[in-house]
């Protein structure tokens, strides 16, 4: 016991009343760099620093309180029975059932109030309610939450959300009449609480009016039943982001995140709405178009509004040495398993690659080293040419790869984090037998249009704009760089906030470009992404697919014409539509071992 550090003692209590809210021995507590989030019976809360202030360590009961709520008066079939199919009206019938199920932990336990109060305050900081300026930049799903919250419980609306919420208060309090007593009346029964939750959705004219719910649900009144089996097996699991493998991330906004993940903000006025902003918005995650593709005229061409906010940065730049250390740290904790999978993987294509070196010889030489089946004719005929052996020079001797990491919100969680692991083994595999490893990622420096964007507004929004948000291209191992002296960079993958939009075209260039400048003779490129490219503030003002263009246009040129080898890796989402040769895997777990296939795969061909 004298050797368990504070955070150890910490995540014991903390799984102790997490178990006891939820009446549940089997429930599990730990800590996350990254968002908040639950799969099954464990629960992830936001890590705190190693001397736990009061602030952190009520932050971080609050999430686990949360999700013990949940497991414990949450029938996730019965929710998912009537959930609305629009977005919008979704996010809402999420936020007003979370508003439920906590508000039945506020009520009961004075500690509890506090500890919600920390995590609503974190939620909250972050949001597009924060820094709305006019009624239309409010996310209504978030207010309304808050208004019920605020209903249920007596709680104030937190400081940073209340002059959002009073900017529409007037707006919904007219609509929805008594809808609030009503659903105060029925708290502790979900069947009915549903029932008058979408009532109020109604009044809010955001279902349609002919959409009741049946009298004769045939689904278990038990709230504790978790209800997976009633549930799709894309549904199971309610709330997670169906093309990670990795659990939900509720992060900072839970179950009303479910309904921003899917808002595709086809309009510039609509970028608020849902709107993720600065770093600490880790429950924002833009949703992956995958639409088909239709052809872009020939006259199309693509350029960025500004480049003067972009920026190719070191990743020690970017975080202090003691936070990548930490963040390091917990890479390593999170993949200890999975790091010796890839290890034995790693091992054999270095066997392969050093096989393929041994017996590569060119015999009968004029000169080289002497060849031992020649040795006889060597003394008995000393003046005779041809005795000697000379090694061939082989394609991954003079080789460098370079590792293009899709930095964007939806890698959240355990693909950023295989991603990160598996690049640095490979490095160190490819650097012991010769191979030079670059490791970049690319991201964007804001949500939804940065600094770009706010001069493009200053301008008076010309049309046609291009590109508008804030290029941030990271360099976490160059080419000479030593895997030893890069290891700890690779930590900054986990950094709350890092990861927001991806522009994949010109980080394709980018990586290429520095691929050409080098001295070797066999370049490869290999992109390790989970979709088409995203950036919101870009395709709400330009025309649709003008990202994807691009990247088409990009990968061709680079298959077509470069001396580059091109390789993709998606994960959960199909890459094969934009690569001639790429691989779609759909669990993280295999991102791994696909990627050392796919390298021996290059490194076998003539």
């Amino acid at each position: 016991m004298s050797d368990e550090s504070p955070l150890d003692r910490f995540k014991q209590a903390l799984t102790g009343a997490a178990r006891a809210i939820a009446r549940d021995a089997e429930v599990e507590v730990g800590f996350t760099a990254d968002a908040a989030s639950e799969q099954g019976k464990t629960v992830r809360v936001p890590m705190p620093s190693r001397s736990i202030t009061a602030a952190e360590a009520e932050e971080a009961r609050g999430f686990a309180d949360s999700f013990a709520l949940r497991l414990r008066h949450h029938n996730p079939g019965l929710h998912m029975r009537h959930r609305p199919q629009d977005a919008d009206a979704r996010a809402c019938y999420d936020a007003i059932e979370r508003a439920r199920y906590e508000a039945l932990g506020e009520t009961e336990f004075a500690g509890m109030r506090e500890n919600m109060a920390a995590m609503q305050e974190r939620r909250v900081a972050g949001s597009a309610i924060a820094r709305a300026q006019t009624s239309d930049d409010v996310p209504l799903h978030t207010a309304l939450g808050l208004m019920l919250r605020e209903q249920l419980t007596g709680q104030p609306i937190p400081d940073a959300a209340r002059s959002g919420v009073d900017m529409v208060r007037e707006y919904i309090e007219s609509r929805t009449g008594d809808d609030f007593e009503q659903l105060s009346d029925v708290l502790t029964d979900q069947r009915a609480f549903q029932k008058a939750s979408l009532d109020m959705l109604r009044h809010l004219d955001m279902v349609p009016a002919e959409m009741e719910p049946e009298d004769g649900l045939d689904l278990d009144d038990n709230e504790n039943d978790t209800g997976e089996e009633d549930k799709p097996e894309d549904e199971q699991g309610e709330g997670a982001d169906s093309d990670q493998p990795e659990a939900r991330a509720e992060g900072a906004e839970g179950e009303e995140g479910e309904g921003e993940e899917q808002d595709e903000a086809t309009g510039d006025e609509n970028l608020a709405e849902g709107e993720p902003g600065d770093d600490g918005e880790e429950f924002m995650l833009p949703q992956r178009r995958n639409a088909p593709w239709q052809d872009l005229p020939d006259s199309f061409e693509y350029k960025a509004y500004t480049t003067e906010f972009d920026e190719i940065v070191e990743a020690t730049e970017l975080c202090d040495t003691e936070e990548l250390t930490r963040l390091r740290a917990y890479l390593d904790s999170q993949l200890a398993g999975l790091q010796s999978v890839v290890t034995r993987l790693a091992n054999r294509l270095q066997r392969r690659l050093m096989a393929q070196q041994n017996r590569s010889w060119d015999f009968d030489q004029e000169e080289g080293l002497i060849d031992a089946a020649r040795l006889a004719r060597i003394v008995t005929s000393p003046g005779h040419s041809l005795s000697y052996k000379v090694e061939q020079e082989q394609d991954f001797k003079d080789t460098v790869v370079t590792l293009l990491i899709d930095n964007s919100g939806s890698m959240r969680g355990r693909p950023i984090s295989i991603a990160a692991i598996s690049a640095d083994i490979l490095a160190r595999t490819l650097e012991r037998c010769g191979v030079k490893v670059e490791i970049l990622g690319f991201t964007t420096r804001a949500w939804k249009g940065g600094q770009g964007r706010e001069k493009w507004l200053a301008n008076g929004r010309p049309p046609n704009p291009g590109r508008l948000n804030d290029l941030r291209h990271i360099i976490y191992k160059k080419a000479d760089e030593p895997m030893r002296r890069a290891r700890r960079s690779l930590g900054l993958m986990m950094r709350e906030g890092l990861l927001k939009e991806n522009i994949d075209g010109e980080a394709l260039l980018w990586a290429h470009e520095r691929l050409l400048s080098r001295a070797e003779d066999r370049r490869i490129l290999m992109v390790i992404s989970d979709g088409a490219p995203v950036d919101d503030s870009t395709l709400s003002v330009n025309s649709a697919g003008y990202l994807e263009g691009h990247l088409r246009k990009v990968i061709e040129w680079i298959e077509k014409s470069s001396p580059v080898q091109l390789v993709a890796i998606g994960i959960g989402h199909d890459v094969t539509r934009y690569y001639r040769r790429a691989v779609t895997i759909m669990d993280a777990e295999q991102l791994g071992g696909t990627i050392i296939e796919q390298l021996a795969d290059l490194f076998d061909e003539e």
